[in-house]
């Protein structure tokens, strides 16, 4: 059994001393699929405003963030 984090452990702990499991809230699959397809619209169109330095600039900053977080090292806090 893996580690619970606190909001898991008092579910388990509701389910235990009401003695019927909780059951998750079914989603509303219109919502599903007009939110999945918002989601597949939004990064080609957010890529095709980018210009070409801005670009370079973001894939620089993603890399830098990459290693850093391989070596564990702090990254200065610059904003884009």
């Amino acid at each position: 059994m893996g580690k619970k984090d606190f909001a898991q452990n008092a579910l388990k702990i509701v389910e235990i001393s009401t003695g019927a499991p909780l059951k998750p809230r079914e989603k509303d699959p219109a919502a599903v699929a007009l939110g999945k397809r918002g989601g597949l619209k939004g990064g080609n169109a957010r890529a095709a405003k980018l210009t070409s330095e801005r670009l370079s600039q973001i894939a620089q900053q993603a890399a830098k963030a990459r290693w850093a977080k391989v070596k564990g090292v702090e990254l200065d806090a610059q904003s884009s």
